[in-house]
């Protein structure tokens, strides 16, 4: 995987201080530097990405080689130390590794890490493959060592988790670190220290526009400068998707109309500019293949205008690619088809490539939903029933009970970023006296960003009820620890954060501790606290069903089920089902035994004692 070789990649450069925060496509980054366990390197999850970032720069500020992982959304996060670190500096090499989301597949947006870089004046290293994204690693620690100052590595989703065959590079020696070394001229920020080192920020960047090409080169006729022609630029995974595409171009018979197309590939921001005023010469246009923002059309559109080149670039700009989404093999084949005006009979005067004879099967449409057995399941069922014909808003997080706004559910009705959720509902408070109002929030989002939300609400006396879902794990990444649970990231025992003793601590009205499986005692917990008044919290504890056994499965009694559907119209558990039998007309109720968990939240729904163990005795 490509997240395997990116961790490989760092034990053989030498790093010694690894951290992050799980997030899809970056978390198995980390989870292979603790699973190798390589001696001399330390890894943790941190509490979220700015400690974590902060951690590895203390570790890069005594000379030790460190390296940070986080998913672009968690970028945010820790972007105040980050740009604040490119003034400081560094003594030994860090590299920021930000693993973006095209899609986005598993996150709230479709940001840019190549754009962050521009806008925090640092220097990204954008892999096409895992292969290159294993070397990439130790020139990144090399750059980053050569101007002092921390890098980023920006693997996207398909560079993290595709498959291939690398050749690791040699092991680095892992050297001891200097230590810290006092000097209150570098190492405290102050304005007039900012001042003095952007100019050398700016000049470095310039020079290494120059400098950085190893990752980016021309491929094509350069010679015949002047003879109108056409090219294709591209970065990224997309530089994969171009190569590809030729070969299928190649295949269709268009081989000749390639020879003459000159290809740019860009690997490192800053563009290099040179590389690009060499390859516009002797062109009339060329098609620029990317995925997000348009980063190099825009550098290439500027470079253009700087030095009069009369060369048309066409990109997301123009509407020949997608303004959002991934890139695949089959769009830019058309992108580049349409580019070229190649047709199947040969006609230039249509640009529409052949059509594929293969019929591409349909498939079951299937939204994510909460596993069987869920507790969160149980959690939203028992709010949901408890505000019954109350005006009520929930304002939801970022984690597996984001998909509590399923129906039948429908329980997540706001969801901004992580731990907002919290704070968004002292806002909706503020505005709206006559709702109840309703957070959700999972444990690891909680210790992330959601202590400081809970401090806001009880310093300025908010109004909302707070219900934190411990299930015991980071469930949504792959179940990292994280706080709540005894033990660290390379499985050493750890100290307990109680998240009872800490909502106690910080001093909220009420507070409740609930078994999410149990409804009725679930129905009126929540029904209490709706009644109350200040900041109160349930805290819904059970666990994950990844984390514990299956229980006793259940099954359904058909000479006691009515088939009134409750079961299936107000849970929404995919082990539940309606089957019609097709002989006599009738649907009947029927639990899938491979998914149950023998939760029974369905058992404390039926109205007729239908839902029993399969096996007798009692559910988990």
């Amino acid at each position: 995987m490509g997240n395997e070789a990116i961790a490989e990649g760092a034990i053989r450069a030498g790093v010694a201080v690894a951290t992050g925060y799980p997030g899809t496509p970056s978390s198995e980054i980390l989870e292979t530097i603790a699973k190798l366990r390589p001696d001399g390197i330390y890894a943790e999850w941190s509490v979220n990405e700015k400690s974590a970032l902060e951690v590895a720069a203390g570790a890069a500020i005594a000379g030790a080689r460190a390296m940070v992982t986080m998913k672009q959304v968690g970028l945010n996060v820790a972007s105040d130390p980050l740009i604040n670190l490119n003034y400081i500096g560094i003594k030994a090499g860090m590299v920021v590794i930000v693993a973006d989301d095209p899609g986005p597949i598993s996150s709230q947006n479709e940001q840019d890490t190549r754009r962050f870089g521009q806008f925090a004046k640092l220097v990204v290293f954008d892999p096409s493959t895992p292969e290159e994204a294993c070397a990439m690693v130790a020139d990144a620690f090399e750059c980053s060592e050569k101007i002092g100052r921390p890098v980023i590595l920006r693997p996207t989703t398909r560079v993290c988790h595709s498959y291939a065959s690398v050749e690791l590079p040699p092991q680095l020696p892992r050297l001891a670190p200097e230590g810290f070394t006092k000097d209150d001229g570098r190492w405290v920020i102050f304005p007039r220290l900012a001042y003095k080192n952007k100019p050398a920020i700016e000049t470095t960047l310039r020079r290494l526009s120059k400098e950085l090409t190893l990752y980016s080169g021309i491929t094509g006729d350069t010679k015949t400068m002047g003879v109108p022609g056409k090219g294709i630029v591209a970065g990224g995974v997309s530089y994969r998707y171009v190569l590809e595409s030729f070969e299928i171009l190649k295949e269709r018979g268009f081989g000749d109309a390639l020879q003459n197309v000159r290809l740019l590939k860009i690997g490192t921001i800053p563009f290099a500019e040179h590389l690009g005023f060499v390859f516009l010469d002797g062109l009339t246009e060329a098609l620029v293949i990317e995925e997000l923002d348009p980063v190099i059309e825009d550098a290439l559109i500027r470079l253009s205008g700087l030095y009069g080149k009369r060369v048309k670039i066409r990109g997301k700009i123009t509407d020949d690619l997608p303004l959002a989404g991934e890139n695949t093999v089959e769009t830019i084949v058309k992108s580049i088809s349409n580019f070229l005006c190649l047709s199947n009979a040969g006609d230039t005067s249509g640009c529409d490539i052949p059509e594929t004879t293969a019929e591409t099967p349909s498939f079951p449409v299937r939204p994510p939903v909460l596993c069987a057995g869920c507790p969160h399941r149980g959690a939203f069922f028992a709010v949901k029933e408890a505000m019954a014909g109350r005006r009520a808003v929930f304002s939801g997080d970022i984690g597996c009970y984001t998909l509590g706004n399923a129906k039948p559910l429908d329980m997540v009705d706001t969801c901004l970023c992580m731990g907002a959720g919290i704070t968004i509902a002292q806002g909706l408070d503020r505005a709206e006296h006559d709702a109840v109002q309703f957070a959700f929030i999972g444990d690891s989002t909680f210790f992330h960003t959601g202590v400081s939300g809970l401090i806001n609400a009880v310093y300025n006396r908010a109004n909302i009820v707070i219900v934190i879902l411990d299930n015991g794990t980071t469930a949504m990444t792959g179940g990292q620890p994280h706080p709540g649970m005894a033990r660290t990231l390379m499985g050493t025992a750890a100290k307990r954060i109680s998240i009872y003793d800490l909502v106690k601590g910080i001093g909220a009205d009420d507070i409740q501790r609930v078994n999410p499986f149990d409804t009725a005692i679930a129905k009126a917990a929540a029904e209490r606290a709706a009644d109350l008044k200040g900041v109160r919290v349930i805290i819904f504890e059970g666990p994950c069903v990844n984390i514990v056994p299956k229980g006793n499965v259940l099954t359904v009694l058909s000479e006691k089920c009515r088939n009134c559907g409750i079961c299936v119209r107000k849970l929404g558990c995919p082990a539940i089902s309606q089957i019609y039998d097709g002989a006599d007309g009738k649907i009947d109720i029927a639990i899938d035994e491979t998914l149950c968990t023998g939760c029974g939240i369905c058992r404390n729904v039926c109205a007729f004692d239908a839902i029993v163990p399969r096996n007798g005795g009692e559910v988990k």
